[in-house]
């Protein structure tokens, strides 16, 4: 029970607990159910001082659910749409209670510190197609619940060492198109339940080998249209169950041979578009999964006898499946440019034994002609020594 007295005895106002519950509810109970009773005890200063309150209650009543200017709310301020409204910072009134907030396409270059303060319900973050440059320290700490964030589309060179710290219940993340250069353990390292990453079309060309460390239930990772140019052993070692790696358009040249052994679960995995010269078969065989199926055009392929083997040992294992097989195209030799590698069967292999057999002949015949040539000449040595032996004798 609350009360109002004033100094010159003109009255006293009483408000009902009626009214004390209006201060948490919504507007429209508030305009259905409050019950205000008023016990006036003299004159015109009672009016004044219920009229001087009500605009607090309302305004106490509707803080919760209040929609920013000039975004949309829907169901009753629990999706928060600020889509292209030409914002340059989060709104600082988006009601707590709200479990997606909708920040895409508008004009933010950074995320300030707690922007998000209090909106511990929110559960979908979209900012993609901003201009955001950097996130400040702290500037995700209140984001216990979130699950997806989408900051594609923005301008990101780094992520700072305190990225993930509190976002530890997030599923999905996208942060495609950026220009990321660097990949760290350290910014991270609290994603224990990330399912999806997509970092593609940034402009990795390192990672720590440990960047991926705690990442492990994911489940796709896509780092298409980085510099990548190595795959490195001990990258991948946590993602047991890891499905779809893609890492197309990148410029991989080498793929260390225990790079993918740990991925146990993978079903697809993409290496179109890279600086594939050769690959190892050991590299493949080690792949110990259900199915997993291969992309592999789109290479500077050198097609030789070794490459002709190795593909041909990948597509009898009974699980690897090379999808874009008849998509391979030869780069190299000269005489094989343009070819697709699957035309030519054995051929490589058949002209390689063929090569190898006529060297082995022509040398043959090199030891074969040096040995009678050899044993010509000791002949020829011994007729003379038998003359110069039988010219001694006569002349003795």
């Amino acid at each position: 029970m609350a009360h109002w007295h004033n100094c010159d005895h003109c009255g006293c106002l009483q408000l009902s607990s009626a009214v004390l519950r209006v201060m948490v509810q919504g507007c429209h109970v508030f305009l259905r159910n409050a019950q205000v009773s008023l016990q006036m005890f003299a004159g015109d200063c009672t009016m004044l001082a219920a009229a001087a309150l009500l605009p607090l209650l309302l305004h106490t009543a509707l803080g919760f659910k209040l929609c920013p200017s000039p975004c949309l709310c829907y169901e009753s301020s629990d999706l928060v749409d600020c889509r292209s409204r030409g914002l340059v910072q989060v709104p600082p009134s988006v009601p707590h209670g709200s479990w997606l907030l909708d920040m895409s396409g508008n004009k933010l270059t950074e995320v300030h510190s707690r922007s998000f303060k209090g909106l511990w319900s929110l559960k979908i973050l979209l900012m993609s197609n901003n201009s955001i440059q950097s996130l400040q320290p702290q500037s995700l700490s209140s984001l216990q619940f979130l699950e997806k964030l989408d900051l594609s589309f923005n301008q990101l060179r780094w992520l700072p060492q305190d990225f993930s710290e509190s976002l530890f219940a997030l599923l999905e993340l996208k942060l495609d198109h950026n220009l990321l250069q660097h990949l760290d353990s350290a910014s991270l390292g609290n994603f224990e339940n990330l399912r999806k990453l997509d970092l593609s079309y940034n402009r990795i060309r390192a990672m720590d080998v440990r960047a991926f460390n705690s990442l492990s239930r994911l489940s796709l990772l896509n780092l298409e249209g980085n510099k990548l140019n190595v795959l490195q052993n001990g990258l991948l070692s946590r993602q047991q169950t890891m499905e779809v790696l893609l890492l197309g358009h990148n410029n991989i040249s080498v793929i260390e041979t225990e790079a993918l052994t740990p991925l146990r679960s993978l079903t697809l995995l993409s290496l179109r578009g890279n600086q594939l010269e050769h690959i190892r078969f050991k590299t493949f065989q080690q792949l110990h999964t259900t199915s997993t199926h291969l992309q592999m055009s789109l290479n500077p392929w050198t097609c030789d006898c070794d490459l002709q083997r190795v593909f041909g040992k990948i597509q009898h294992v009974r699980h690897l499946h090379v999808e874009d097989y008849k998509d391979i195209i030869c780069h190299t030799p000269a005489q094989q440019a343009g070819s697709c590698l699957a035309s030519l069967d054995s051929q490589l292999c058949v002209a390689e034994t063929a090569s190898v057999l006529v060297i082995t002949i022509t040398v043959l015949l090199a030891v074969i002609g040096t040995l009678v040539k050899a044993e010509h000449n000791r002949k020829n040595k011994q007729t003379v020594s038998d003359a110069e032996s039988q010219r001694q004798d006569i002349e003795k």
